[in-house]
């Protein structure tokens, strides 16, 4: 069987070296040059001649990060390793997964062209922002889902009044997996946008008087949305608010947002390196997942076993 080498990209080292270290092997050697005007050039110090390599990198902003997985795909392949899998925690641009307006790009589908056009043979991730987005691949994609490191943690909260809410409409399927692990009901906060980032307006579909809310999204950027959510449901009568999402962004005032806010606690995982600490968010990371999906795989083994089951 041929052997695994596991690389990272420059800006999730910080989460690739977790990955490995739960795997139980050292983090390849690669070298990200760039030259004065910006380009980038990896350069990778250990072989990969007929590896299984995967290569840890979330495509979040700045979109160098995406350039860069491309360099380091296409440098394994020339150096021909076996098999590439992409480790992409938080895949960026998948918030545009659909022409919504006219004269729009649907940037998660020109994503998915790049990753395959430089010669992945399979995506790792976790948590699309719409599932569909595995069809924009023809490889095979492995989409892990957080409520794998998230129920366990809500669990030992031993909260007696659970309830799940959607911040909008989209959200509903996400919500009601999470209620189902808890035999909880769900509401959804209705909001309409006047533009991106900025809330108009926002309505609670159900009753959440004394109840602990649960807000469950796959991503958080300014959190905006998710910080009016917080202040209706306590208006509405919730004893007590709580989020959990899975990218944190974390964009704009989203930090001082979130300390201004109703929540009680936001939790989120470490698909994205958190850019400052706040007493109101706690992180709890994906290493041990990823690093066991990527064992299964190598094993030609199912990853079902991943899924928390209700």
């Amino acid at each position: 069987m041929s052997a695994v080498k596991i690389f990272s990209g420059s800006n999730s080292r910080y989460l690739a070296e977790q990955i490995a270290h739960c795997y139980g092997t050292a983090l390849g050697n690669v070298e990200i040059q760039k030259f004065s005007d910006g380009e980038i050039n990896p350069i990778f110090h250990d072989s990969v001649r007929g590896s299984d390599v995967f290569i840890v990198q979330s495509t979040y902003s700045p979109s160098d990060n995406l350039m860069e997985v491309l360099l380091m795909i296409d440098a394994v392949k020339r150096a021909s390793a076996s098999h590439v899998t992409v480790v992409a925690p938080y895949y960026g641009y998948a918030r545009q997964d659909r022409k919504d307006k006219p004269r729009v790009p649907i940037g998660a589908k020109l994503v998915a062209n790049l990753l395959m056009a430089a010669g992945a043979d399979r995506i790792m991730t976790c948590d699309l922002h719409a599932g569909q987005i595995q069809g924009f691949f023809d490889i095979p994609v492995d989409h892990l889902d957080g409520s794998f490191i998230f129920v366990p943690y809500l669990r030992s909260l031993n909260l007696e009044n659970i309830i799940f809410a959607s911040p909008d409409v989209g959200g509903t399927k996400r919500v009601r997996n999470f209620a189902q692990f808890f035999n909880a009901d769900m509401v959804i906060c209705d909001k309409h946008r006047k533009r991106a980032n900025e809330v108009a307006s926002m309505q609670v579909i159900g009753d959440v008087e004394g109840k602990d809310v649960i807000l469950v999204d796959d991503i958080i950027d300014t959190g905006g949305t998710l910080c009016k959510a917080a202040s209706i449901l306590q208006e509405k009568g919730a004893t007590s608010v709580r989020a959990v999402i899975t990218h944190p962004v974390l964009s704009g005032k989203a930090y001082e947002n979130i300390e201004n806010s109703d929540l009680v606690e936001l939790i989120v995982s470490d698909t994205i390196p958190l850019k400052q600490s706040s007493p109101k968010i706690k992180a709890i990371s994906v290493a041990d997942m990823f690093a066991k999906a990527i064992r299964k795989l190598h094993d030609n083994e199912s990853i079902s076993s991943l899924f928390i089951k209700s």
